[in-house]
């Protein structure tokens, strides 16, 4: 069983940014309630204005297949249509080391 990590960027569309933010908040709350996600976590660029990075770390492949098929998620999901500028960018990762995090 090998842990996964995800790393996504998600750009808010024009004008979108605080709504985009206040979306995520939900979108983290509603994470709760996913088995096997071990990390969930949302960041403002620094950088750049309306620009948002989520790390995710999961248990193993079987915990990121069934992420975002809750009701909860879907909802909170759902509720980003027209708050996104474009399709998030997402990065696949095999952790190697984290503190804190057993990763093998």
């Amino acid at each position: 069983m090998s842990k996964i990590a995800l790393i996504a960027k998600l750009t808010a569309a024009e004008g979108k940014a605080d709504d985009l933010k206040t979306a995520l908040g939900e979108l983290i709350a509603a994470a709760d309630s996913e088995p096997g996600l071990e990390i969930y976590s949302v960041h403002a660029d620094q950088a750049e204005e309306g620009v948002f990075w989520f790390y995710e770390l999961y248990t193993d492949a079987g915990a990121l297949e069934v992420h975002g098929k809750g009701d909860e998620m879907k909802a909170a999901m759902g509720a980003l249509g027209g708050l996104l500028g474009g399709r998030p960018e997402v990065m696949r990762l095999s952790p190697v080391a984290a503190k804190g995090i057993a990763i093998s």
